[in-house]
């Protein structure tokens, strides 16, 4: 062991600024002893430092992490984007807490300051990793593949061969002539190669497989432009509701939704102008008695479609099937029955005629609708009825629908008169109906009998108010009750300005990512070196990450090799050399302790 000068037996004491530097700080006697003193960052410092941070993948991976949270209130909490009423609900409902929620955001949270502030740090992130891999990787492209290893035997799969020559052959020729076609070969495999020939060795250096860092990097740009599609084109989207009655139009403008959610850079003023005319709704039902019965086989919307200056046109929207009309796409719903119905008050005036929608409730169509008189009686009133297409008695006395298809159409309804609540400004699904304020004319409740109505008829309403006729829509002459209701279909127009980039930036994010995950990074060398009479032979291969099928790729390149130098050069004696562990100080024939500067998968 060595010793220090002051651990040497008679080696005199050192002295203060002989062994020592002027600016030496003793720590038994200084001030600060132990303490650790770095140098300070500064702005630059710490806005760089903050920036590696940010586009570190593990940053990134938290931040979709919080991304994926972040959205879980928005499917708790209603949203005024979606259900407006909803909202006005859980204030109703919640009076003290909802101000809370609506402080933090929560009603409106794909739209908070917060969620788009790791929407856009997610974004920032996403870029700061793929800029500087990108720059690297181009470099990695253009660079040279590394220059064949001193000893390819070190490598753990080697093979060898030696070709004696016949007398007069030239053993130099016989070489050039093998790494000639040998790097012929790597190239029509996909490898990049390059030539290094010194000291009377000639050998051929390949790599392939960059293209799966190419895939890595375009999956991660696929993933941007993911993520813009979605933000810059989710604000010029929209999605509403319509319902169309048989021979009534919609239009596109605001008025005509029932629902209409718009996204942040949508004008509702200038929507597309075109309208849609419901001409006939068909539906075919699978005949009673048979398997089956009642099940609907087929629903067409048949519409005249018109767009503003131009001619009409007949269209269908089917289930599954929408129609695509000024670049909006519209898709079938739901449909039902949609009873006309004429409200007289006690002076014979018509203060009510429509066709209302009644919602389905069952396979069978029996279906619940509302009908909401605000003007023309003393007090407003209000109507909750069922409609049976084919009316059947229940045990219990109630009714119900046997069949989806008018057979025996009946509708019956129950009277409330006061307070419909749609004069505070809150508002109200025209289906439902609030009895809050409201005094009950009819219905079991009362004991009072539910007024019951087939196509055609009229009855009187409670208290003297007036008449009630459910009209029959059928043709004058007609047998039976086929047309006399009529129908109603539910369509949703959606217009999705990201669709076809979202789609396009998906289909390459997955291409990207087979190349990532299938593509191997394999670097292949052969080297010649001719010795009097004889040239020998080596092959070897090395895998970047994993790839278990690099001996096998190498065993059918040392074949094919074999098989096209053996008219040129008869092979006569073959040893495959044992494998060893290799080198990782050789293995690419770099200066030992130098790594490779190109990146490794």
């Amino acid at each position: 062991m060595s010793r220090s000068r002051s651990e040497t037996p008679g080696a005199p004491e050192p002295t203060e600024g002989t062994l020592r530097p002027a600016d030496h700080a003793d720590s038994t006697t200084d001030a600060g002893a132990g303490e650790i003193t770095q140098p300070a960052l500064g702005l630059v410092g710490w806005l760089r430092w903050g920036w590696r941070q940010l586009t570190s993948m593990r940053t990134a991976l938290v931040l979709l992490l919080l991304l994926a949270i972040a959205a879980v209130p928005g499917s708790i909490v209603p949203q005024r984007s979606a259900d407006p009423n909803g909202v006005t609900q859980y204030y109703v409902d919640n009076p003290d807490l909802a101000p809370v929620l609506d402080g933090l955001q929560l009603f409106d949270v794909y739209t908070s300051i917060w969620f788009s502030a790791i929407y856009i740090l997610l974004f920032i992130s996403l870029i700061g990793c793929v800029i500087p891999r990108t720059r690297h990787h181009w470099k990695a492209l253009r660079a040279r593949p590394p220059r064949t290893p001193a000893r390819l035997e070190r490598l753990a799969d080697f093979r060898s061969s030696i070709i004696e020559l016949p007398a007069g052959a030239a053993p130099d020729t016989a070489a050039a002539t093998a790494i000639e076609v040998a790097a012929d070969q790597l190239k029509r495999g996909g490898y990049r190669v390059e030539r290094y020939d010194s000291r009377g060795t000639l050998s051929v250096s390949a790599e392939r497989g960059y293209v799966r860092e190419t895939g890595n990097l375009v999956f991660h740009t696929a993933l941007i432009g993911v993520l813009v599609a979605v933000g810059v084109g989710g604000g010029f989207t929209y999605t509403g509701q319509g319902v169309i009655i048989e021979g009534g139009t919609f239009v596109n403008t605001l008025l005509d939704y029932t629902s209409f959610n718009p996204g942040r850079f949508v004008d509702e003023e200038t929507l597309t102008p075109y309208s849609l005319t419901l001409d006939d709704f068909s539906v075919t039902y699978q005949p009673s008695g048979t398997q089956g019965a009642g099940q609907a086989g087929d629903f067409v919307a048949h519409l005249t479609t018109q767009i503003a200056g131009e001619s009409a046109q007949q269209g269908e929207v089917r289930v599954n099937h929408p129609l695509d009309m000024a670049g909006d796409r519209i898709y079938l719903m739901g449909n039902g029955y949609a009873p006309t119905i004429t409200i007289r008050n006690s002076d014979g005036i018509v203060v009510f005629s429509e066709s209302v929608p009644f919602l389905a409730q069952d396979t069978n169509m029996t279906s619940l609708g509302v009908i909401k008189v605000p003007d023309g009686m003393p007090e407003q009133l209000g109507l909750v009825g069922f409609f049976y297409p084919t009316q059947a008695p229940l045990t219990t006395g109630a009714f119900a629908s046997a069949y989806p298809s008018l057979v025996n159409p009946v509708i019956t309804l129950d009277v409330y008169e006061g307070d419909l609540g749609i004069d505070d400004g809150t508002p109200r699904s025209v289906y439902a109906l609030d009895t809050t304020d409201m005094t009950q004319l009819t219905g079991r409740k009362i004991d009072v009998d539910s007024i019951e109505l087939a196509p055609g008829e009229t009855a009187d309403l409670p208290a003297g108010l007036g008449t009630i006729t459910f009209e029959n829509e059928s043709p004058a002459g007609a047998e039976g009750y086929d047309e006399s209701v009529k129908r109603f279909v539910s369509l949703s127009i959606h217009r999705d300005a990201a669709a076809t980039w979202v789609l396009l930036f998906a289909v390459l994010a997955v291409l990207g990512l087979l190349a990532a995950l299938f593509i191997p990074r394999r670097r292949l060398w052969v080297k010649a070196t001719p010795d009097g009479r004889t040239v020998r032979l080596e092959y070897a291969g090395l895998a970047r990450g994993e790839d278990p099928a690099i001996a096998a790729a190498l065993d059918q390149f040392v074949e094919r090799h074999g098989d096209a130098v053996a008219p040129l050069l008869r092979e006569t004696l073959t040893t495959p050399g044992p494998p060893t562990a290799p080198d990782r100080d050789d293995v690419d024939g770099s200066e030992p302790g130098r790594a490779d500067p190109r990146p490794v998968d």
